[in-house]
């Protein structure tokens, strides 16, 4: 065997080498960091600070908590839009609730509290938007969501909607907390049946 039969062999070899290495990290890395989801289930959505804080994802130490959290308390608008800007401002972290994400929230939630409920399982516009109980929401990431150092954009899928939609969290670094920093899952969704006069 010729040194140019030898050297091809070791190229070869090692090319293998790396391409099994890659394959391998790459079904080691499914489902960490890249395309995840986390499911959380609620008996009971929060009506008041306490009740939030009493919840164990009120931790906030990871940003797929805080996201869920942000959907269930969503649900408490129509109730009582004080106590729910309350809790958004607990969710929140060092910021509060600013009157411009005040008003965002009443254009986009009044007589459409049925929007926040639509992200739990079960909930679709044949129903009402009423999900089953125990509530339960899936939160998803994608290659792409933690792009940015101590930022994230998940997403949480509408029964009445074909795409899922955004929440943007950042995280505190002294804490290691994610709190909310933009709901952007509030645009319109198909009506419930109900409401609607073509369905």
């Amino acid at each position: 065997m010729g040194l140019f039969d030898s050297l091809k062999r070791a190229v070869e070899s090692s090319i293998k080498r790396e391409a099994t290495t890659a394959v391998n990290n790459a079904v080691h890395n499914v489902g960490k960091g890249k395309n995840r989801s986390e499911r959380f289930t609620f008996n009971s959505l929060p009506t008041s600070v306490a009740e939030l804080q009493a919840l164990p994802e009120a931790n906030l130490d990871s940003a797929f908590k805080t996201a869920a959290l942000t959907v269930a308390v969503l649900c408490n608008f129509e109730k009582n839009e004080a106590v729910t800007f309350e809790m958004l401002d607990f969710l929140k972290g060092p910021e509060n609730v600013s009157n411009q994400e005040k008003q965002f929230i009443r254009e986009r939630l009044k007589d459409k509290g049925y929007k926040a409920y639509s992200y739990f399982d079960g909930a679709t516009p044949q129903n009402g938007y009423t999900p089953n109980q125990p509530y339960t929401i899936s939160v998803s990431e994608t290659p792409y969501s933690f792009d940015n150092e101590n930022w994230a954009t998940l997403y949480v899928k509408s029964g009445g909607a074909d795409n899922p939609r955004q929440i943007k969290l950042r995280k505190k670094p002294s804490t290691g907390q994610w709190f909310l920093n933009e709901i952007q899952c509030l645009s319109d969704i198909r009506l419930p049946v109900q409401e609607d006069k073509w369905a």
